[in-house]
């Protein structure tokens, strides 16, 4: 996509998962580009983008800032895999990407394991245990990375009231 020729070379970071993608660029111009050469290329083949996935959003270390500057809100929000994307601060101000659990995820989690408790609620004790503990644990395995432990703490809280 980057002219051999062109004055400044262009970040493109890519977060691909089967046909789902995120494409982070460093400057506007590159990323408008980039979408509408994408959207030509699969005009080509019958292929579309998802209207309601795809969206330009400002995000990134100096976002804050810029919109701060054009009186503008927080940062935009993202959902990819699960997860809500938040542009966020460590303690100490430097950027950081947040990644949150997205609610509807965890209601629809704790909705089915509601429903199977009590459909195995005659099964023996120990077997309820083990088929609980590895569905909590397969949850915990995905959804456990940094910053996302106030969502597990919620998570736990939740299956344990049930």
């Amino acid at each position: 996509m980057a002219d051999v020729g062109s004055a400044r070379p262009f970040l493109l970071i890519i977060v691909r998962y089967a046909d789902d993608f995120i494409i982070g660029f460093q400057h506007e111009v590159d990323a408008r580009r980039f979408l509408d050469e994408m959207r030509e290329r699969l005009t080509k083949f019958a292929l579309t983008l998802h209207p309601e996935k795809t969206r330009l959003i400002e995000f990134g270390r100096f976002a804050a800032e810029r919109r701060k500057r054009r009186g503008l809100g927080k940062p935009e929000t993202f959902s990819f895999l699960g997860f809500t994307f938040i542009r966020g601060e460590t303690q100490t101000g430097k950027f950081q990407i947040k990644r949150k659990t997205r609610r509807d995820r965890m209601r629809a989690k704790l909705k089915m394991i509601k429903e199977e408790m009590w459909r195995r609620m005659h099964h023996p004790i120990p077997d309820q245990g083990k088929w609980l503990r590895r569905v909590v644990q397969g949850y915990f395995n995905y959804y456990a990375v940094p910053t996302n432990a106030q969502a597990l703490v919620a998570f736990r809280h939740h299956v344990t009231d049930l």
